[in-house]
C-alpha cells in the first residue's frame, strides 16, 4: 500500500546558484515537497538521476533547448517515474510545445510567484502536465468542432500534429505529398476556428484532458 504521507521529491538543474537557493528555500518550507538535489549541468544531472531519481525534476531552459529534450526522452525510456519542469527566463510557443510533446510535465517562466512555482511542480508530482497560458500569444479558442466532424484523413493530421510532426513528416507518415497535408491544414483551421498549428496541438492535448493551462 503506498505511503500517503510520503513527499514529493524535487531536484534542481540550474545554471544559476543564487536561483537554486531560492527554490530551496521555497520547497524547504512546504510539507508535501523535498528538496533533494542541485545539479549545473545535464552530465551531472544524468549522473545524480542514476543515484537518486526525484519524482521531480526542475530544469533550466537555460542549459540548452536540443540538450533538453534528448534529456527529457531518454528520462522516458528509464523505469523511474520522474516527471521534467522545465523554466526559463523567456520561452516561446513553439519551445514550449516541443517541450511537452517530448515528455515534459511542465512548463514556466521564472518570474512566477512561488505559489505558482509550486502549483507546478505538484501537478507534476501527481502525472499531470501543466503549462502556463501566458507563455502562448493568444490563447486556443474555444473549438467549433470536434474530431467527430472531421473526415478520417482530417483526424489523423490533426493527432500527427499534436504529436509535433512537421508537415514533410506528416506527409511520410501518410504517404501523401506536402502539399496535401497543407491542405487538410487548412481545412482544419476552419473547421476548428484556430489559427496556428502551436494552438492546434495544445487545443488537441487539451481535448484529451493531457494538457492543463493556468494563468
Amino acid at each position: 500500500m503506498a505511503d500517503l504521507s510520503a513527499k514529493t521529491t524535487v531536484a534542481v538543474c540550474e545554471t544559476q546558484p543564487l536561483t537554486t537557493a531560492g527554490v530551496r528555500a521555497v520547497l524547504n518550507a512546504c510539507p508535501d515537497l523535498e528538496f533533494t538535489w542541485s545539479v549545473s549541468s545535464l552530465d551531472e544531472g544524468v549522473r545524480m538521476f542514476r543515484q537518486q531519481p526525484p519524482r521531480v525534476v526542475l530544469a533550466d531552459k537555460g542549459l540548452g533547448i536540443n540538450g533538453l529534450l534528448h534529456w527529457i526522452l531518454n528520462m522516458r525510456a528509464t523505469p523511474a517515474t520522474t516527471a521534467v519542469v522545465i523554466w526559463g527566463n523567456s520561452l516561446t510557443e513553439a519551445e514550449a510545445l516541443r517541450f511537452v510533446q517530448a515528455g515534459a510535465k511542465g512548463v514556466i517562466r521564472k518570474a512566477v510567484n512561488p505559489e505558482t512555482l509550486l502549483a507546478c511542480l505538484r501537478s507534476a508530482g501527481a502525472g499531470s502536465t501543466w503549462m502556463e497560458d501566458v507563455i502562448f500569444r493568444a490563447s486556443p479558442r474555444a473549438t467549433r468542432s470536434t474530431h467527430s466532424d472531421l473526415t478520417p484523413r482530417e483526424a489523423q493530421v490533426f493527432d500527427l500534429v499534436e504529436q509535433g510532426l512537421t508537415n514533410g513528416e506528416i506527409a511520410r507518415e501518410l504517404g501523401i505529398r506536402p502539399g496535401t497535408v497543407k491542405i487538410h491544414l487548412k481545412h482544419l483551421y476552419e473547421k476548428t476556428g484556430i489559427r496556428s498549428r502551436y494552438h492546434l496541438a495544445l487545443s488537441g492535448l487539451k481535448d484529451k484532458g493531457l494538457l492543463t493551462m493556468t494563468a
